[in-house]
């Protein structure tokens, strides 16, 4: 395995796009992935099962989609979803699984564990080439969605804490209004 983790990610050190996980436990199936992918323009990493995909999130934090195969052995690809789906720091990240077998059990089964979509094979490499880059582009708009919420909370925060302080500053200058309104009716009896 750490042969083809090594491979795929020397092929795609220099590259500067977004990172792809791929996972699936047949070699050829993960070298042909990573070069296609590689030759798109993505940055590739590579795991032959669930445990070494959650390593590679682990050691890889800019993983920005994760491709994997849903009929694995040990760890399904719909349970791999859910482990994944279950980390806050990876809850956000795109899943799409592939799977050679047409039965629409496992795909309704990986929909509910959260993945993001399911390509059945075989599938003309431009097709998912296209779905790899719209679920980037909505991770994407999605993440700036959030950004867009924590600055606006923020602004929202600071509007509140300056009302506060105005209305106090408010209460003084009654108080002192008052204060002095009381020592001008004292002053003229």
């Amino acid at each position: 395995m750490s042969e083809t983790n090594d491979l795929t990610e020397m092929s795609s050190a220099a590259r500067t796009g977004p990172r792809i996980l791929i996972v699936d436990p047949k070699r050829t199936n993960l070298a042909v992935l990573a070069r296609r992918l590689g030759q798109e323009g993505y940055r590739v990493s590579a795991a032959e099962d669930a445990q070494a995909a959650l390593a590679a999130l682990h050691r890889h934090p800019d993983v920005e989609l994760i491709l994997a195969e849903l009929y694995m052995p040990g760890t399904s690809g719909s349970e791999f979803v859910s482990l994944v789906h279950s980390e806050s720091a990876w809850r956000d990240i795109p899943v799409i699984l592939i799977t050679g077998r047409s039965a629409p059990g496992g795909a309704v089964q990986a929909y509910a564990a959260g993945a993001d979509d399911v390509v059945l094979k075989p599938f003309h490499f431009e097709v998912l080439a296209a779905r790899i880059e719209r679920r980037l582009a909505r991770a994407k708009a999605l993440e700036e969605l959030r950004l867009d919420n924590a600055a606006l909370d923020a602004r929202i925060v600071t509007r509140a804490i300056e009302l506060g302080e105005m209305r106090a500053r408010l209460l003084e200058s009654e108080a002192e209004r008052r204060r002095l309104a009381g020592l001008v009716v004292r002053d003229i009896r």
